[in-house]
């Protein structure tokens, strides 16, 4: 039975929008709720009809009290929930961890010569944005299939014009070289137009315009202007060959779910100028309404500077709809419609993201089911005294003692978790010496509050051979873990040449064990002896990436502290924005002048530095 003051606050809730908070008998927030009719909401999880599944149920029985807030407006209440959402974090609300980074193709034409550049966030600031992408080499297939068709610039316009002539690009027939006069300003924007209609899928009217140019300079006998505009188009029709239609235009995001119980799987296709550019699949975990949880991913999904198309079809109603399309058009800054399709190719298009739902979660329980066959191989000839759940393994990056680092990747049921992964900066050791190093990591990693925090694994990998291993072993009986989970060590294989062969032979990889000499051999390319490899190889992979990281932090401060008006300050600001070096030069000089602290002087003076360009 609910407790009386519960019922009591159910049975008085007013019918107006608002947001509502479930808290626990310990008076955290496990879940916030927004309505358009408070009383109607709250009570379907409660009265008669209530949800009957066991989620729902088990949810429910963890209410003890309810607070709410009014709200004028269901839309101020859908801003009020994201609000309180990330604040609080509740346990039972829709987490969308997508840890995969979108890219997007950015152009603005106010830029005098215009070119494509590759970008995370879509401010509002004037220019236009095509994607998402869900890679940044699908991005960049995309720009170098762009660059073959229309030979727009590649480099910023100041690195341009610092050159006496132009550059390969334009000797391969992929710049139009605008910085050495070689083509007018009006045929480069008729390029940059062109090149955003075939981005917006209008090929019709790009193909009619390129055309109607070539026929124009044969007509005029300017043979070699009409034979450029004929190959530029000759590239486009063979491009849209390939291409499927899938609409009759406009930019549009589909999506389609599938649930088994708790575990919520959506598919969201992108379709961009009429043509289904790319998908994307999000493996969520969702106790409460299919509705609700569609809404949820939706509002999280699209927060975060993600472009947002002119229509979202999605395969059922959700309560919300009206002022969820109110505020993403106010964030487009244009009408966006969410609808419901129920026939037509947009319908087939939802049906087909259903599918795809679908056969993603099949194959996620397929992976998942091979994987701890994998672990339980493992664990049988490794001699483990517990399945391989979670897998740490150690690695330690150093060229003779200088920026010597250590990392920590954690594998979980075979897979990486890489929001569990960790860099060390080693602090304590001096000159070369790995062992010293190791033990650092391991009294940093396994010290109380860490273990408390992060909880132990049940194996640790450890990369080299028995005295790397015997080392580890040391330092774990110091710290008091032996026993707390396996340790072994993984040698690479190396190169052995008998004394009567002709060629040399590749040894086989061998995992060291605690107390045993001889190492155990896997068998070649077997999946228990593959995973161990990939768990060392991402460890190196790892460690290596953050040296190279420290490296270039010094290379930078070394690069720029010799210009003059570059003090410790800005110096600072450019190490935290570009990270590198390297990084830094290939920015534009606008990149660097908009760093805080920066002034246009002093970032005109960064950038000449770096490109060995005279005042």
């Amino acid at each position: 039975m609910l407790d009386m003051s519960l019922e009591d606050k159910i049975r008085q809730l007013p019918a107006v929008p608002g947001v509502y908070l479930m808290r626990d008998d310990k008076g955290e927030i496990i879940y916030v709720g927004k309505a358009r009719s408070l009383r109607q909401r709250v009570r379907s999880y409660f009265g008669a009809s209530a949800d009957s599944r066991y989620q729902v149920k088990f949810l429910m029985a963890k209410v003890v009290d309810i607070d709410i807030v009014l709200t004028d407006t269901e839309k101020e209440a859908l801003l009020l929930e994201n609000t309180l959402i990330k604040q609080h974090r509740p346990r039972y609300n829709l987490e969308l961890k997508d840890d995969k980074t979108y890219f997007s193709l950015r152009l603005d034409p106010a830029e005098q010569f215009p070119r494509f550049g590759l970008v995370r966030k879509i401010p509002r600031d004037g220019a236009r944005y095509f994607g998402p992408y869900a890679s940044a080499s699908a991005a960049r297939d995309v720009l170098r299939q762009l660059q073959r068709m229309f030979p727009l610039r590649h480099y910023p316009l100041a690195r341009c014009k610092a050159r006496k002539r132009p550059c390969l690009y334009h000797q391969i027939g992929q710049c139009s070289a605008p910085c050495c006069g070689l083509i007018s300003p009006a045929d480069y924007t008729t390029l940059v137009e062109g090149a955003m209609l075939f981005l917006e899928g209008k090929n019709q009217q790009l193909v009619a315009e390129f055309k109607r140019r070539m026929l124009e300079a044969s007509d005029q006998l300017l043979f070699e202007e009409a034979a450029r505009w004929r190959n530029l188009l000759r590239s486009i029709q063979i491009t849209v060959e390939k291409q499927k239609m899938v609409t009759r235009g406009g930019d549009s995001d589909v999506l389609g779910f599938y649930r088994d119980g708790d575990r919520l799987e959506l598919a969201l296709f992108f379709v961009r100028g009429g043509v289904l550019t790319g998908s994307r699949q999000f493996s969520l975990h969702w106790e409460l309404d299919d509705a609700e949880g569609i809404s949820s991913f939706l509002r999280q999904y699209y927060a975060e500077g993600i472009f947002v198309p002119d229509e979202i079809h999605l395969p059922l109603e959700i309560e919300d709809r009206s002022p969820l399309a109110e505020l993403l058009s106010e964030a487009k800054g244009r009408k966006v419609a969410i609808t419901r399709p129920l026939r037509g190719t947009k319908r087939e298009l939802v049906e087909l993201a259903i599918k795809n739902a679908a056969a993603a979660l099949r194959e996620r329980d397929e992976k998942q089911a091979l994987s701890e066959v994998v672990l339980e191989q493992l664990q049988q000839r490794l001699h483990l005294t517990r399945l391989p759940k979670r897998i740490e393994c150690y690695d330690i990056s150093t060229i003779q003692g200088r920026f010597s680092v250590g990392s920590g990747v954690v594998f979980s049921q075979g897979r990486p978790d890489k929001k569990l992964f960790r860099r060390y900066r080693i602090r304590q050791v001096e000159g070369q010496n790995d062992f010293a190093m190791l033990a650092e990591v391991f009294s940093r990693r396994f010290r109380a509050e860490r273990v408390e925090r992060d909880g132990l694994p049940d194996l640790v990998v450890v990369d080299g051979g028995i005295g790397q291993l015997n080392a580890a072993l040391e330092i774990v009986t110091e710290l008091g873990l032996q026993g707390m989970f396996d340790l072994v060590s993984l040698a690479k294989s190396r190169m052995e040449r008998d004394a009567t062969a002709e060629k040399l032979q590749k040894s086989d990889e061998r995992v060291f064990l605690p107390g045993r000499r001889n190492p155990v051999v896997l068998r070649q390319n077997s999946a228990p002896l593959l995973l161990l490899a990939a768990i060392r190889d991402e460890a190196h992979r790892f460690a290596i990436q953050y040296h190279r990281q420290l490296r270039g932090t010094e290379g930078i401060a070394s690069g720029v502290e010799r210009i003059p008006g570059i003090g410790p300050k800005r110096r600072t600001a450019l190490l935290k924005q570009f990270g590198s070096l390297q990084a830094l030069k290939a920015c534009s000089l606008d990149e660097i002048a908009a760093v805080s602290g920066m002034t246009r002087a002093a970032a005109e003076a960064v950038f000449m530095s770096l490109h060995g360009v005279e005042e």
